[in-house]
């Protein structure tokens, strides 16, 4: 099992950048599927970025591809968010979650470990 903890959400205007960390304890990240997905008021938990656990090969949704990055440093064992050029429709709460087994970085089900949530907010 592998806790994680997410951090860095705020309050910023639409353009500007943010970047979220999610760090875990308990086991080494580099073993996992890495995820980020947000939730907004009133819609269903959405995939933002994925991080495989072979190969560190990056994955991304539509809606924040080229101005989203995911990164992973092994030796703080974080997950990081890069979020670039906000909109308003980002706003969100975040979430990091780990996936050890049967893993698709787009499937949520599919991610056993979840983070408490950081809440990114964009102004217009």
């Amino acid at each position: 099992q592998v806790q994680l903890v997410e951090s860095g959400g705020g309050l910023v205007q639409a353009g500007g950048s943010l970047r979220l960390s999610c760090t875990a304890s308990g086991r080494t990240i580099s073993s996992y599927m890495m995820g980020w997905f947000r939730q907004a008021p009133g819609k269903e938990r959405e995939f933002v970025a994925g991080y495989g656990s072979s190969g560190g090969n990056t994955y991304y949704d539509d809606s924040v591809k080229d101005r989203f990055t995911i990164s992973r440093d092994n030796a703080k064992n974080t997950v990081y968010l890069q979020m670039n050029r906000l909109k308003p429709e980002d706003t969100a709460v975040y979430y990091c979650a780990a996936c050890s087994n049967l893993c698709y970085y787009r499937e949520h089900t599919r991610y056993g470990n979840w983070g408490q949530g950081t809440q990114v907010t964009v102004s217009s």
